[in-house]
């Protein structure tokens, strides 16, 4: 028997995780994913690809806590399980990284349908709908691009009207900087970051 006549095995699509989980890419379960997982993973990844200012990368955990932030201060704290989604909006690059928008649409539908996927189960694991209601989908949507604004003027290089061309100026802009888009952190201060502010809004 050659090489070619053995069976041929599927190609392995799990991923492991620090927490010892796999994680199923192509079905992912909700028992199998874990919120430190999730810091660990989006603290590691860059935001715009790398290209901002400053000795460290800015992460997709700060760019989360950056939105849930925003969030905040327009809606309050009445709605703990809203901002829960919003800090959590970009949960699935944990395990598939952070691609760009032009990237994404490069791909086509199918890079989107396999990203809702995963998100789907990362809600079930935190108890939030498998859909978000529109009105949820439409604040966390204004809140990541005011973010986006936030970035791209003040870490990516961006003039702030090319900025305005791509993103929405936030309305409270000249109220002043957040903190977050400040300097990149460390890693490990945007894990922890994430982290207790994750667990301050399950308490």
């Amino acid at each position: 028997m050659t090489t070619h006549d053995l069976p041929k095995q599927k190609p392995r699509a799990w991923q492991r995780m620090l927490s010892g989980r796999r994680l199923d890419l192509l079905d992912p379960r909700p028992e199998d994913i874990e919120i430190a997982d999730i810091a660990h993973g989006l603290a590691r990844v860059a935001r715009w690809n790398g290209q901002t200012v400053g000795r460290n990368a800015f992460s997709v955990a700060q760019h989360s806590l950056l939105v849930e932030r925003i969030l905040l201060v327009e809606v309050g704290e009445k709605d703990p399980a809203l901002l829960k989604a919003a800090l959590l909006h970009d949960a699935p690059e944990y395990v598939i990284g952070d691609l760009i928008s032009p990237f994404k649409s490069a791909l086509g539908i199918d890079y989107k349908t396999f990203e809702w996927r995963l998100l789907a189960a990362i809600h079930r694991r935190f108890g939030l709908p498998d859909v978000l209601p529109e009105e949820w989908s439409a604040l966390i949507k204004s809140a990541d691009h005011a973010a986006a604004w936030w970035e791209a003027t003040r870490l990516a290089g961006f003039t702030e009207d090319e900025a305005r061309h791509y993103f929405d100026r936030p309305a409270n802009a000249a109220d002043g900087v957040p903190d977050e888009v400040v300097e990149p952190w460390t890693t490990t201060e945007a894990q922890s970051r994430f982290l207790a502010r994750f667990s301050g809004l399950v308490d």
